[in-house]
């Protein structure tokens, strides 16, 4: 494992990059995370540069679309830092963003604890936890130059590709007796119209959701009552630039919209 000196090191490199909008080849070789734990180690560093308490998860590459655009086998965590959270309708800065993709999500925000415990949380348990479900945008990118080939431990230290978030009202329906996995929001950009499908998010939202608190315990860690959890794009990544607008419709469930400068 990774010392302290070394996981330090690595989170001061990555945050320092992100704070540059720079982009790097990669993690030094005695520094770079060998697995998932060490990459996870890396990233929890990250969390100490932020001035407010964490706002909350996002899991990336829940769906095949969201895998193969980063080269990865499986879904992983990453943190919402407080400071990266853009209201909704808001504009978000394109600065050092080589990614340059939006991604209509579904999140959801955590009423009660679920503690770090030996046994997996159940589906039904997780939902009993939370308090409200909200449309969201997330705006993703990496510190590495070629984020394609850096590979799952890398791309978890560097925060799962967490970048910015924008959070749409909480839904006034009764999500609870939706089936969120053939809810289709309607992404409009550039004038054009994209359909997402919920059962591309791990083949259904909750199941993300659920996935994401069991990833914590895992680790050992709370997923804490008012934290957001954004469940990964229900659309492939949409191409954006400067100037465009990116509007999510989920029907019943709300709307949020962010612009790009």
């Amino acid at each position: 494992m990774l010392d302290k000196n070394q996981i330090a090191a690595a989170s001061k490199t990555l945050h320092d990059h992100w704070r540059a909008g720079t982009k790097f080849t990669g993690i030094d070789a005695d520094q770079r995370p060998r697995d998932r734990a060490e990459g996870y180690a890396i990233q929890a560093a990250i969390e100490k540069y932020s001035s407010e308490p964490l706002f909350g998860w996002k899991i990336a590459a829940t769906s095949e679309a969201g895998q193969k655009h980063i080269n990865v086998d499986g879904p992983m965590a990453g943190r919402i830092l407080a400071e990266t959270v853009i209201a909704d309708g808001g504009t978000a800065s394109m600065a050092g963003n080589e990614m340059r993709v939006a991604e209509p999500e579904f999140a959801f925000r955590m009423r009660k604890d679920l503690p770090a415990r030996s046994t997996p949380y159940t589906l039904q348990q997780v939902l009993d936890a939370v308090d409200t479900l909200h449309p969201a945008i997330e705006i993703p990118d990496s510190r590495f130059a070629d984020f394609v080939s850096a590979g799952a431990a890398q791309i978890i230290a560097d925060n799962a590709c967490a970048h910015l978030f924008v959070l749409g009202p909480p839904t006034t329906t009764d999500w609870r007796a939706l089936d969120l996995v053939e809810e289709k929001p309607v992404i409009t950009l550039r004038g054009q119209q994209f359909t997402g499908h919920g059962k591309n998010v791990l083949g259904d939202p909750r199941v993300a959701l659920t996935w994401l608190a069991n990833e914590l315990r895992q680790l050992g860690m709370t997923l804490k009552a008012d934290r957001v959890v954004t469940t990964g794009t229900c659309h492939p990544p949409l191409p954006i630039q400067s100037g465009d607008r990116v509007e999510c419709d989920f029907g019943s469930l709300g709307k949020v919209s962010v612009g790009f400068k």
